[in-house]
């Protein structure tokens, strides 16, 4: 996919992708593997250097290739017969997976599994590697159809064999898919990792290279089967954090240590040049005798909103079309309920308890993000808990409310097994006691 001009210079100097070679710029040298080239810019050869970092160099009159170490052709062709590994590596876009275009330093979602594992070699150190590419999406304009068919490609891996899987993913909702599949892959056997990057690989402060290689280690090597999230623990390259799949959210829009566990410690700390897995809390451990449940099915028809001042009784009562509603309420599980009749305020209780008496369940969760709901110290909660608000001493994040309601309404319709199910700790969701999490607190 490189510019003609280019490929006449490699051809001229016996040079293929994953070839060590020599460019020459004018009165400038650099050393490096020959990377290839994905997308725009086919005029830019890019080497990745042996600091590790990638670079694109603009092709001219001046620009000569040389040849320095040609990669063993046995080798060539064993990676071209080698589909299947202990680990499977499934590429779903992301940042992790992505490449910028050097003119523009726009992102595009284009480098594929197997590209990765040719820039990190350091990963067949920690394991033999398999590579498929399910979808090249950015993490917004994923949806439940997805979840399923990452969960449809997790249990066929795993049926032949596989020791662990890695799931390369958007940071934006990594926290809804790892949620979805905590659910989905019900009596896990092996661990089931999802990794994700907040820069790209070319840029000098991604955290792409170590959070992939500790993904892989953790599975690999750990016993916590599992669906967990693997991101930099702090903004240094110290190491990194397994979070559950259902207790993780990223809190912040770019800081490489955005991802956090919510009430909740992280599941352990990963360090790959140490060979360190150190659990943190307990957790579902490996058994590859276990046989997976696969519980795909998923309500696509769930609404959630968030409380607000000035929030519309009407639009509440305009989602009766849904299947089920989550609402993000404030502090201990509120909204707009005006107990004491104030003549300014409006109440959005009655527009909930219609939903519910029209048998759609509605489940509360909380903005504050931290602690536990408890929705029978102020008149509101209690209103709300009486009218049949599902949520009263849970400590769930609002996204996995969502996903889990989600997928309770795939398996059922019936408001007392609804509730029931919601109020069951089935993929670590809710825990049973409170502790003192939040913030920025290290483990």
């Amino acid at each position: 996919m490189y510019s003609s001009s280019i490929k006449k210079k490699l051809s001229s100097a016996k040079a293929d992708v994953g070839d060590y070679i020599l460019v020459k710029l004018k009165d400038r040298e650099f050393k490096g593997i020959l990377m290839p080239r994905a997308s725009g810019g086919e005029d830019i050869l890019v080497i990745k250097m042996d600091n590790g970092y990638n670079i694109g160099l603009l092709d001219s009159k001046d620009l000569s290739i040389s040849l320095l170490n040609k990669m063993e052709k046995k080798k060539q062709e064993k990676e071209k017969e080698e589909q299947k590994g202990d680990i499977t590596i499934l590429g779903c876009g992301g940042t992790i997976s992505s490449k910028v275009e050097y003119r523009t330093g726009a992102v595009f979602p284009v480098i594929t599994p197997k590209e990765l594992e040719n820039a990190f070699p350091s990963l067949k150190k920690i394991s033999s590697i398999g590579a498929k590419n399910l979808f090249s999406l950015l993490s917004e304009d994923f949806n439940s159809k997805h979840w399923k068919k990452i969960a449809e490609a997790v249990s066929d891996e795993i049926k032949d064999g596989r020791k662990g899987l890695v799931l390369m993913h958007g940071t934006d909702t990594m926290g809804y898919t790892a949620a979805a599949l905590s659910f989905m892959l019900q009596n896990l056997p092996v661990p089931v990792i999802l990794v994700g990057a907040q820069r790209s690989s070319d840029r000098p402060s991604s955290e792409n290279e170590m959070n992939l290689l500790n993904s892989v280690l953790a599975a690999r090597k750990s016993d916590i089967a599992e669906v967990g999230v693997c991101m930099h623990a702090n903004t240094n390259d110290d190491f990194c954090y397994l979070h559950r799949g259902t207790r993780v959210r990223k809190m912040h829009t770019s800081r490489r240590d955005a991802f956090k566990s919510i009430n909740s410690k992280p599941l352990a700390v990963l360090d790959y040049r140490e060979n360190k897995i150190e659990p943190l809390i307990e957790y579902s451990k490996r058994d590859e005798k276990r046989k997976l449940k696969l519980e795909s099915k998923i309500n696509e028809n769930v609404a959630m909103v968030y409380s607000h001042p000035n929030i519309k009784p009407s639009f509440i009562e305009g989602l009766k079309d849904y299947d089920g509603v989550v609402l993000v309420g404030t502090g201990l599980g509120h909204i707009p309920s005006n107990p004491f009749n104030d003549k300014q305020a409006k109440s959005l209780f009655p527009a909930v308890k219609n939903l519910i008496d029209s048998d759609i369940p509605v489940v509360m969760s909380s903005q504050t993000i931290y602690g536990r709901l408890h929705m029978s110290v102020y008149t509101t909660g209690r209103l709300l808990n009486e009218a049949g608000v599902i949520g009263h001493e849970a400590d769930w994040t609002p996204e996995t409310a969502f996903v889990k309601l989600s997928w309770v309404l795939g398996r059922t319709k019936k408001m007392k097994e609804i509730k029931k199910l919601m109020m069951t700790n089935i993929a670590g969701e809710i825990s049973d006691r409170s502790m003192i999490y939040g913030g920025d607190k290290e483990w």
